[in-house]
């Protein structure tokens, strides 16, 4: 008598849930479409007030031809922000996320860092790459060039050779040494 019950309810359950629409079979609209149901029979609607865009707004800005000591510090400021975390403070691939069990992150100091266009590297920024985010939404473009050029920074100071360094930043390091 019960299983007879139970039966009966799992049948009655299971027609209750055949009238239900199927999510992939419903009626959609494209972006420039004509739609009704909105003002002016527009379907793309205007971004609430106060929005901000997931994308760049402003057109994307080319690849500065110099760099300044203001862009640096712009770049170094962002890259302690939005990399350092992940990338360590020195380009080294071990940020504090790293050491807390996330995926190692790429060594920005590297050979094969250093070969890489600046532009990738820009891409790779905004776009992501491999576990990276993209980080488009969150980094201007302007940004994401100032943190190009402290990356080459980061990679020439990690890399210089002593000799090459005027003399009076010689002489300081002589002095620590």
């Amino acid at each position: 008598m019960i299983a007879a019950r139970t039966l009966a309810l799992i049948g009655f359950l299971s027609l209750g849930a055949c009238g239900e629409a199927n999510m992939t079979e419903q009626d959609r609209a494209d972006t420039w479409d004509r739609n009704e149901f909105f003002g002016r029979d527009m379907t793309m609607r205007q971004p609430v007030p106060g929005t901000v865009p997931r994308v760049d707004p402003a057109r994307p800005v080319l690849q500065p031809a110099t760099v300044t000591e203001a862009m640096l510090e712009r770049g170094q400021e962002r890259y302690d922000i939005f990399c350092a975390p992940c990338h360590g403070r020195t380009g080294n691939g071990r940020g504090m996320i790293v050491e807390r069990g996330f995926p190692a992150a790429t060594v920005l100091t590297s050979d094969r860092m250093r070969a890489v266009r600046a532009a990738e590297i820009e891409r790779a920024i905004a776009e992501g790459h491999k576990t990276m985010f993209g980080m488009a939404q969150m980094i201007p473009s302007a940004d994401r060039w100032a943190i190009v050029a402290y990356i080459r920074a980061l990679q020439l100071s990690q890399n210089a050779e002593v000799a090459s360094l005027p003399e009076p930043d010689r002489a300081k390091l002589e002095a620590v040494r």
